[in-house]
């Protein structure tokens, strides 16, 4: 199962199907959608990425960042947040979300991004498990659900490409 990843813009057929299933998980895991002001186009380049990964022509994972000139990160003059990472649940497990979260840090880093910053909530623990093994650490809380006690927010310095 290769995952071939293809930037698109944020209002893609394949990016919005996935960015409503994703919807729906959180729905199922929290009780309501995630209400984070999202304008589609910060993640048209320069300002951004979003991805939507295939296997065999069918999409099966997103994940797109962001920049943030509020989120302070020391030492790290450019950041970038990473939004709507998802894999559908027929195709977890094989490291496609992994591939994605790559791909992310190397398109942000070439794009002159020094780090990246995320938030996630508790009851996504397979997702604070894969930040936290590439390399991400726990930061203070930001954006809309700062003040949650669900929230974990994170951040990871990237490497110069």
């Amino acid at each position: 199962m290769a995952l071939r990843l293809v930037a698109v813009g944020y209002g893609h057929p394949d990016a919005t199907a996935l960015i409503e299933a994703v919807q729906g998980e959180y729905v199922e895991r929290y009780g309501s959608r995630d209400e984070s002001p999202v304008d589609p186009l910060m993640f048209d380049p320069p300002h951004g990425t979003f991805l939507v990964g295939y296997v065999d022509q069918e999409p099966v994972a997103t994940g797109a960042w962001r920049r943030r000139t509020d989120v302070p990160v020391e030492g790290a003059a450019h950041v970038a947040e990473i939004k709507r990472m998802y894999v559908v649940p027929p195709a977890r497990g094989v490291g496609h979300a992994r591939a994605v979260l790559a791909e992310l840090e190397r398109t942000a880093a070439e794009a002159g991004i020094e780090a990246l910053v995320l938030e996630t909530g508790l009851r996504q623990p397979e997702a604070i498990a894969l930040y936290t093994s590439a390399g991400y650490t726990p930061i203070t809380p930001f954006g809309h659900y700062r003040d949650s006690p669900l929230n974990r927010c994170f951040a990871k310095r990237l490497a110069h490409v």
